[in-house]
């Protein structure tokens, strides 16, 4: 169930799936059922997709990867001063 749900969320922000965080998703349907028995919510894709529950981090924030020297010499870590 929760695989399905994390695939119409994706769907509907027009992300890929695997930007998608299943275990966030699972711990938002409390989130989502408290808000439903409060009826400020109806439906749980459009209530994942919402700008305003963009806090309950179902989408995953990627990191970018650090790029590494494979060079013999790498010359990101060396600093030359030239003398005067």
């Amino acid at each position: 169930m929760v695989v399905d749900l994390g695939d119409a969320v994706a769907d509907e922000i027009g992300v890929p799936f695997d930007h998608i965080s299943l275990e966030m998703l699972y711990r938002g349907l409390y989130h989502f059922s408290v808000a439903y028995n409060k009826g400020k919510a109806t439906a749980p894709v459009s209530y994942f997709a919402a700008r305003e529950n963009q806090d309950l981090r179902v989408v995953k924030i990627r990191q970018a990867e650090p790029l590494i020297d494979l060079s013999p010499f790498p010359k990101t870590h060396l600093t030359f001063v030239p003398s005067s």
